[in-house]
C-alpha cells in the first residue's frame, strides 16, 4: 500500500483482547524495527541465554501495538530466536487494596482507586521480584491484567522465549526503587511522543465508552495526562531513544529535528 511515495504495511492483531491495526512504514520497519530485532538476536547469541529488554513509553504511544507488531515481525525471520512479550499491567494492585488505602494528591486525601494507573498503585516489589526471576533465565509464571474483572490473573502466562520484551509506563523511572529496573535488562527503549498529541490520542480513545467528548477529556486530564507528564519527565536514558509522530510512525529520537 503506498500513501505519500511511502510504502505501508498493515496486519490485523488482538490486544488486550481488542481487535487493533497494526501500521508501519516499509522505512520504520527496514531502518529501525528489524535492526532492532537483528540487534537484540545477536545479544541473545553472544549471552547464550535469554535476554531481557524493556520498553517504556507514556500512555497512548502505542507500546503494546508495536511489541505485538516486533513479535509478529521476529516470527517471520528465522535468524531471530523467539520472541515473547509481557506488559506490567499485571502488576496493578487488586482493586480491594486500591480501594482500602489512601494517597494525598493535590492536597487532597483519596483512595488509590481514583488514580489507579499511577505508579503508587503497581506492586513495585513483586514487579522487581518477577522481572529477576525473567532476567535470570528462570521459567516462571507472569499475571496479566483481565480488563473484564479489572483486576489481575496471577501466573496467566509462561515465561519461556529466548527474548523477552516487556512494556510499560514506568520501566525506566528514576524514582527511587523504579530505578533499580533497568539494572536487571540487557536493553532499554524509551518511546517519546508530543504530550498534546497524547491527549487527544487518549482522549479520542476514552470517549468511546463515555456519554460525552468532555467526559472523557476531563477523565483523562485528571487520571492519564498526570501518567504522561510523570514518563516523560522523570524517565531516564535508554539504549534506544524512539519518538513517536502524528500519524503513529516511529522515528530515532535523533531524527526529530529533521520534522
Amino acid at each position: 500500500m503506498a500513501e505519500n511515495s511511502k510504502e505501508y504495511v498493515c496486519c490485523s492483531m488482538l490486544i488486550n483482547g481488542l481487535p487493533v491495526e497494526a501500521r508501519y512504514s516499509r522505512e520504520t520497519i527496514d531502518r529501525i524495527l528489524v535492526p532492532l530485532l537483528l540487534e537484540l538476536a545477536r545479544m541473545q547469541k553472544e549471552k547464550k541465554g535469554r535476554v531481557l529488554a524493556l520498553f517504556a513509553a507514556p500512555p497512548g504511544a502505542g507500546k503494546s501495538t508495536l511489541l505485538a507488531f516486533l513479535e509478529k515481525l521476529a516470527a517471520e525471520r528465522d535468524e531471530i530466536g523467539r520472541v515473547q512479550i509481557l506488559g506490567m499491567d499485571g502488576f496493578h494492585r487488586r482493586n480491594a487494596y486500591l480501594l482500602s488505602h489512601t494517597l494525598v494528591r493535590d492536597g487532597e486525601e483519596m483512595t488509590m482507586v481514583r488514580v489507579k494507573g499511577s505508579p503508587e498503585t503497581f506492586d513495585l516489589e513483586k514487579l522487581t521480584e518477577r522481572l529477576g526471576s525473567v532476567s535470570r533465565g528462570e521459567i516462571c509464571g507472569w499475571p496479566v491484567y483481565d480488563r473484564r474483572l479489572h483486576d489481575p490473573v496471577d501466573d496467566a502466562v509462561t515465561v519461556d522465549g529466548d527474548i523477552v520484551l516487556v512494556e510499560g509506563n514506568y520501566l525506566l523511572l528514576e524514582d527511587p526503587g523504579w530505578n533499580r529496573l533497568r539494572s536487571l535488562a540487557d536493553y532499554t527503549v524509551l518511546i517519546r511522543a508530543d504530550a498534546d498529541m497524547l491527549r487527544k490520542r487518549l482522549t479520542d480513545r476514552k470517549a468511546k465508552g463515555m456519554s460525552s467528548y468532555e467526559e472523557a477529556e476531563r477523565f483523562v486530564d485528571f487520571s492519564d495526562m498526570r501518567n504522561v507528564r510523570t514518563c516523560l519527565e522523570r524517565s531516564g536514558g535508554a539504549d534506544l531513544t524512539l519518538f513517536m509522530t502524528g500519524d503513529g510512525e516511529f522515528i530515532r529520537a535523533d531524527q526529530k529535528a529533521e520534522l
